[in-house]
């Protein structure tokens, strides 16, 4: 499904990825382990297209996508949970998945799948009609995982999902990704 070959990543003039390569089969929960600084979310954004990298490719379901802008990888059907949850702290829970769901193909496609996340985030319903900044840090998670499955991805990234999170909630949600892997 994904296949990174020979990777070398820069920011500006500094090197950040050194000859990186991995394959990850359809239906394969990957993670990518290491201490802060090691290139992680890196990997991440050049994947997703928001970094170029200087050599070597990325493949995504046979097709080289290394030179594509984001907006066309996320066309594709990969999708990206970054660090932090960056979601839109005014805007309503509702509002937020909307954000998700803009690719003009895939509006047709909103109301089921509201009604899909919902059914995988029950608390989100719940608090549809509230703004994002009140919302905890676990489901600030579940809002921004729930924002990147509004289009519809085979793929998604989570870049440190479990930062700041309480251990069961943490636990919980592992669950749930291992659940959305399978659905």
């Amino acid at each position: 499904m994904l296949k990174i070959k020979s990777v070398d990543a820069y920011y500006g003039e500094t090197k950040v990825l050194w000859d990186i390569s991995l394959n990850v089969k359809k239906g394969e929960l990957l993670a990518i382990i290491g201490p802060n600084g090691a290139g992680k979310t890196t990997i991440m954004r050049t994947i997703i297209g928001l970094l170029v990298p200087k050599k070597g490719t990325v493949f995504y379901e046979s097709k080289r996508i290394d030179h594509l802008p984001p907006h066309n990888i996320v066309k594709k059907g990969i999708a990206l949970v970054p660090e932090g949850r960056r979601l839109f702290p005014k805007l309503t829970v509702l509002e937020n998945l909307e954000m998700g769901n803009y690719l003009k193909n895939l509006r047709i496609f909103r109301q089921d799948l509201l009604k899909q996340t919902f059914e995988f985030f029950p608390i989100l319903f719940e608090r549809k009609d509230q703004e994002a900044k009140t919302l905890s840090g676990g489901e600030s998670q579940m809002l921004a995982i729930a924002r990147a499955l509004m289009s519809k991805p085979k793929l998604l990234l989570l870049d440190e999902p479990s930062l700041g999170l309480a251990p069961n909630l943490v636990t919980s949600l592992f669950q749930t990704v291992k659940k959305l892997n399978k659905g």
